[in-house]
């Protein structure tokens, strides 16, 4: 499975907003609460996956079912 790349976060202002963009867009805003949360896990992990998950840009573990159901085979 390919790793996420391309998301960036911006930490801005005194009420702790945290904006996440992928590519250069603003995907989503984090405040308050949510913000602390975030800051904390990605400082822990894999910056790019963390970033995925909570824009919710990432792979839901059902693409080898998919992939074998009859209406996708020989795709």
């Amino acid at each position: 499975m390919p790793q996420p790349h391309g998301f960036t976060y911006e930490q801005r202002g005194p009420a702790r907003t945290v904006v996440i963009s992928h590519r250069g867009r603003p995907v989503t805003t984090l405040r308050d609460g949510r913000a602390r949360r975030f800051l904390q896990e990605v400082s822990a992990g894999d910056e790019q996956l963390v970033m995925a998950r909570w824009t919710g840009d990432y792979k839901r573990g059902n693409e080898r079912t998919a992939r074998a159901h009859p209406r996708n085979r020989g795709r």
